[in-house]
């Protein structure tokens, strides 16, 4: 097969720097708002028991919004509604609407025989304070899951006609009913910590049903629902046979996070004593683990998730053009780590300013022994932030070419490895042996991933241009940190909130302009490529048309 021409290429590198932009702009806005939220609550809740209890019943749904919405059902679905929507749109409308019926009655069905559990649990086995409040917060905030696997479906179906804004967007909404509400409580219009959890919850449930309401209005034209599933039974089929290995290959992170959640709620969930032996861990674990997550999730979210969003559509594309598809997943590899590098380099070096800012000062959340906790949890997820988005690129270049078995097989392997180091790690580090676990079995499943990704699909990912491009970038990411480091010595030391702040955004600011002017000087073409514009005018391969907005 002949080499896709220079201007083929330009006209699909426009089209994914234009799809990063949005979906990172729109990210960050999201995450922005997220990190509002996540201050906002963390001071309502504190690093105790209530602030331990919501993250716990908040990190259920989104478990399945993290894995449905950024994971496998999209991977699964997407290759095949987006071939079908260029060749059979009629199909493309039966796969959807079957697809949407079926994830409704399962995740429903799953929703009322939990909540039926927890209702007999709390009448028939009252629980103690901790625990009841942990149960009943659950039970509050388990219909968000219907909801949120429903968006991630319709979310999948914009993305593969070009609309990346509704669904990058979608959480901006979440977040921001959850930030009026708690306002109430922060302002003094209403009083409680339990209280503001419960009211808190509700809001988020509210708003997963308006981000499904919005997301349905934004397929209008798109999709035609029909109640006629039956040509659309042999691609339904596929699909469900690619969900559960791509669940298992691509939802390997947040799988992790969730082991780690339940055990880091061991202590108010089962008890004191673990294996026999006291625990080391207690009420504060879950909250300063959970709350610590979202720091390192910032730039993976904003930047990490949006290249591997960007970038499945291409390679779902050119999956049968071998040339073509090697160079979208090379471009993606570069990105993943031009972006994730520096993230971790600089997330390492402003640790301490960083949560100290975040979740200490004036009516502080956490308390001293909270952020040092947290310093540590973040030192333990933060060297693996290019990891956790490489993979996400890596494991659907499997995808897009119909392979979901290996990944899924060494998904399987890691979240053994992930489970094994969690025991053995808690009793000398506490929760940031989680962080620890979490990061290292990511780098496991990223060895292994990159290893057989030749042995099964015969794609050979590394020649000489690809890793001098990838030395180039680790050689810019730790000149930025040697001038992040040289800033936060020359700043005045101390651990008051007022020299925290300085510090931390001098040294944000010192390490932005650094990387960027470092990787101008070095001539890194991954530079140019998230500023290249998409070209005006038709497309080919099905992408005429195609709109970001």
């Amino acid at each position: 097969m002949s080499p896709a021409s220079p201007a083929h290429d330009a006209h699909h590198a426009g089209f994914l720097a234009a799809a990063i932009r949005v979906v990172s702009g729109l990210t960050l806005l999201s995450r922005f708002a997220g990190l509002a939220r996540d201050v906002l609550t963390a001071r309502l809740f504190g690093d105790g028991a209530v602030g331990s209890a919501f993250r716990a019943a908040y990190a259920l749904p989104n478990f399945f919004r993290r894995l449905f919405g950024e994971g496998a059902l999209s991977a699964a679905f997407l290759p095949e509604y987006t071939l079908l929507s260029r060749d059979d749109p009629a199909r493309a409308s039966a796969l959807a609407s079957r697809v949407v019926w079926l994830v409704t009655l399962a995740t429903g069905s799953i929703t009322l025989f939990a909540e039926a559990c927890i209702l007999a649990r709390l009448i028939f086995w009252p629980a103690g304070d901790e625990l009841g409040m942990s149960l009943r917060l659950i039970a509050l905030m388990l219909p968000m899951m219907p909801m949120v696997c429903v968006t991630a479906i319709l979310g999948g179906m914009l993305q593969a006609h070009g609309r990346f804004a509704v669904p990058a967007a979608g959480p901006i909404v979440l977040n921001v009913f959850q930030i009026v509400a708690g306002a109430l409580f922060y302002a003094g219009l209403l009083s409680g910590r339990t209280l503001a959890s419960y009211v808190v919850g509700v809001s988020a449930v509210a708003a997963t049903v308006a981000t499904v309401l919005w997301s349905l209005c934004a397929l209008r034209g798109k999709v035609t629902w029909t109640r006629g599933f039956a040509e659309a039974r042999e691609s339904g089929s596929r699909v469900l046979q690619r969900f559960i290995p791509a669940m298992l290959g691509l939802g390997t992170l947040q799988l992790n996070t969730m082991i780690d959640t339940l055990i880091a709620m061991w202590p108010i969930w089962i008890g004191p004593t673990m294996f026999g032996h006291a625990t080391p861990l207690d009420e504060r674990s879950n909250a300063v683990l959970s709350y610590t997550q979202t720091l390192y999730q910032f730039p993976l979210g904003v930047f990490g998730i949006a290249v591997a969003t960007a970038v499945f559509p291409l390679l779902s594309r050119s999956s049968d053009k071998p040339e073509e598809f090697l160079a979208h997943l090379r471009r993606g590899v570069r990105l993943s780590l031009f972006i994730g590098l520096p993230a971790s380099v600089g997330l390492i070096l402003v640790r301490h300013d960083l949560v100290g800012v975040i979740f200490g000062g004036g009516r502080k959340s956490f308390t001293d022994e909270g952020l040092t906790r947290a310093a540590a949890v973040l030192l333990g997820f933060a060297p693996a932030v290019w990891v956790y988005s490489l993979n996400h690129v890596l494991t659907r270049a499997y995808y897009a070419k119909g392979d979901t078995r290996t990944p899924m097989r060494i998904a399987i392997a890691c979240v053994g490895v992930n489970i094994t180091l969690n025991f053995t790690l808690i009793w000398f580090l506490k929760e940031a042996g989680l962080a620890w676990a979490t990061a290292t079995s990511a780098a496991v499943q990223c060895i292994l991933l990159q290893t057989w990704l030749y042995r099964h699909l015969g794609v050979r990912l590394w020649n000489s241009g690809t890793l001098a491009a990838v030395l180039r970038t680790v050689s810019v990411a730790l000149l930025m940190g040697g001038c992040v480091a040289g800033v936060m010595w020359l700043m005045p030391h101390g651990d008051r909130w007022a020299q925290r702040l300085p510090r931390l955004a001098a040294s944000v600011a010192a390490g932005a302009g650094a990387y960027a002017a470092f990787a101008f000087l070095f001539h890194l073409p991954e530079l140019r490529w998230l500023l290249h514009r998409a070209p005006a005018g038709a497309g080919r391969d099905g992408m005429s048309g195609m709109s970001f907005e």
